[in-house]
């Protein structure tokens, strides 16, 4: 499928990716920031994101899973690629023969990739995830003490980066940032030492206190704003666009959709296209979406369906079968799309269908 025959397109710009990797590496002080590429790089083609950036000089990058980092392993030789979530008892192997790293979050985990070094006769890097307040993934604190006070409990480990990840920290007024901070700096005072790895993309604006020796920014390389309420200084990322299939003529009282939620208050000119719910356009955006084209502005009525949804553009005559709709772009900014709905940028770029055919620039 192309750009030329798809009912939608999702447009990727490269540059801007790149552009925003070097800002925040920048607003990191110049020091190491890495790219957070989950989530087929949050909707945008892991595939091409990742390469693109290792031939812009990014030297480390984060998968959620093994099996992500084992599809991006040959496009990234002498890159650093490690997967947070760790790994799954019996993973430890793979782990090593690919050289992707594991983040560490569990007492077991560390005794069984310290196992795997000593019985490989050789030291096997990692990265050790310590929990300072998201209770999620990572150690404790009295973990961290316990594994501290262990003779060799940390034997053919090399600790390439200790992290940890902060809860709050687009709420730049938190307390729980510097909380957090401290119990980190507490808990590394245990450890051997070894550089270290704080800020996420909002982190890294809440001040130089932050930095390390490793940033992660992940949503802010795709264009999401990391100071919400704030200017987003990102460039963006992402633009889809969906082609009108249809125009239908609806007379006043006359209902578009499932169950007819909208009904007409005038004779109205209702461009249909082919994006629904299938392809990650929320249903939450029922009766409150918009669209836009050439400056004019549609409100996206009845119900987002599984493959199609309706947009009133009766007072824009120009809008006919063939014409493009602009569901995220320069007038629907990502932002803006994700609060109508309900959510997060986060969600909106990571549900990003495979429906669409998706076209990288730069």
């Amino acid at each position: 499928m192309t750009a030329t025959d798809a009912a939608a397109v999702l447009d990727i710009d490269l540059a801007a990716i790149a552009a925003n990797w070097r800002a925040l590496q920048q607003a990191h002080g110049g020091r190491p920031a890495a790219a957070v590429v989950k989530a087929d790089a949050y909707g945008t083609g892991a595939e091409q994101v990742a390469p693109y950036l290792l031939a812009q000089g990014c030297r480390h990058f984060f998968t959620a899973h093994l099996s992500e980092a084992l599809a991006l392993r040959p496009l990234l030789p002498g890159a650093m690629l490690a997967a947070l979530n760790g790994p799954v008892a019996g993973s430890e192997a793979e782990y090593a023969a690919s050289g992707i790293l594991p983040v560490l979050s569990a007492p077991d985990e560390v005794a069984r990739w310290s196992e795997l070094a000593r019985a490989q006769g050789r030291v096997l890097p990692a990265l050790l995830h310590i929990d300072t307040g998201m209770h999620r993934r990572g150690l404790s604190l009295a973990e961290t003490q316990t594994l501290a006070a262990t003779p060799g409990a940390l034997d053919g480990i090399g600790l390439r980066y200790v992290m940890t990840h902060l809860a709050s920290s687009e709420e730049p007024d938190n307390p729980e940032n510097a909380a957090q901070l401290a119990r980190f700096t507490a808990a590394c005072a245990l450890l051997p030492p070894a550089p270290r790895s704080v800020a996420n993309s909002s982190a890294l604006f809440l001040g130089p206190e932050f930095r390390s020796d490793l940033a992660r920014p992940g949503v802010a390389l795709y264009g999401g704003n990391p100071m919400p309420g704030q200017p987003n200084p990102m460039r963006p990322v992402v633009r889809l666009r969906a082609r009108v299939l249809q125009v239908r003529d609806v007379a006043p009282g006359e209902g578009v959709g499932y169950n007819a939620t909208w009904r007409a208050q005038r004779p109205s000119r209702i461009a249909i296209v082919g994006v629904g719910y299938a392809d990650g356009y929320p249903r939450a955006l029922s009766g409150c979406g918009t669209a836009h084209a050439d400056g004019a502005s549609f409100a996206l009525v009845g119900r987002v369906s599984m493959d199609l949804s309706a947009f009133d553009v009766t007072d824009q005559p120009a809008i006919a079968p063939g014409a493009w709709l602009d569901l995220i772009g320069p007038d629907s900014k990502l932002e803006t799309v994700a609060a109508q709905a309900g959510t997060i940028p986060y969600e909106i770029l990571t549900r990003l269908g495979r429906r669409y055919a998706r076209v990288w620039h730069g």
